[in-house]
């Protein structure tokens, strides 16, 4: 009688993984593109000898940073899942570092089980450039900002809302609604940071909606008027999306994670002058 051999099990495996988002064309795999999907795709094929799909919390824009994305991944293997971080990280590019690994149930979901996204936007208005900075944020120099407006605009968002507004073409999602659950503004001498955290995040959301808030901290927009265009649904108004490289995916919150907050919690540092 032939033996009937048994299944290898499969295990999901948990990452949190920082990228410059500088050189990639966003997270999620493209034809003749480089993303971080693909390279980390790849570098587990390499490994294990056969592709794998990698599933992460949310899809950032060519150019876009992440502090703490978050992805999953089925495999079979001798690799112990607390291991793959060591092991990627070999096989890595430098613009991309896995901060941790853990085992997940395969009920779990990068995507699907996420509660919110987390999402820091950050300004600096010297007028002079500072190479140190410029990866990371957005010269706006032309007028100054004042972050209490800015801040004074974000409160009416908080909640759930349509926010249509700020969706960008192009998106294949049904709707836009989006449940907001922060939206905070801070001035740290010449930097501010603008943090937006939501239940999930519309394609092209928080560019777009930065931009539109730096023309009310300038006093370009009254806050009746900015409110006004989201409300109403006004698309056709918003017309400037601020620049990739001031925006950074800071962190995905779980209701169950396995990994302790100084792994995910507030990794991107803030510069000080």
């Amino acid at each position: 009688m032939q033996e009937i051999s048994q299944p290898k099990q499969t295990q999901r495996v948990a990452l949190v993984i920082q990228y410059l988002g500088t050189h990639f064309h966003g997270w999620q795999r493209q034809k003749a593109q480089r993303t971080v999907q693909e390279e980390i795709e790849t570098a587990i094929a390499s490994i294990l000898g056969y592709h794998v799909t990698l599933h992460g919390a949310g899809r950032t824009d060519a150019g876009v940073h992440a502090a703490a994305q978050v992805a999953h991944f089925d495999a079979t293997g001798l690799i112990p899942p607390h291991k793959w971080a060591t092991v990627l990280n070999s096989y890595l590019p430098p613009d991309i570092i896995i901060r941790a690994s853990a085992a997940v149930s395969n009920a779990w979901h990068a995507r699907f089980s996420a509660a919110y996204r987390r999402y820091r936007y950050t300004i600096y208005t010297e007028k002079r450039p500072n190479l140190f900075v410029k990866p990371f944020s957005w010269h706006y120099y032309h007028e100054p900002l004042d972050e209490f407006l800015i801040q004074s605009a974000m409160k009416p968002l908080l909640g759930k809302h349509h926010l249509a507004a700020f969706h960008r073409a192009g998106s294949k999602r049904s709707h836009s609604w989006v449940e907001v659950q922060a939206a905070e503004c801070d001035r740290n001498g010449s930097l501010i940071h603008i943090e937006i955290q939501a239940d999930g995040f519309l394609y092209g959301m928080v560019r777009l909606l930065v931009g539109m808030l730096v023309q009310v901290g300038a006093g370009q927009r009254t806050l009746a008027n900015f409110t006004e265009i989201w409300q109403e649904e006004r698309r056709e108004e918003v017309k400037y999306a601020a620049p990739a490289q001031g925006l950074c995916l800071l962190r995905v919150g779980y209701p169950d994670f396995p990994f302790s907050g100084d792994v995910w919690y507030d990794t991107q540092p803030k510069f000080s002058f």
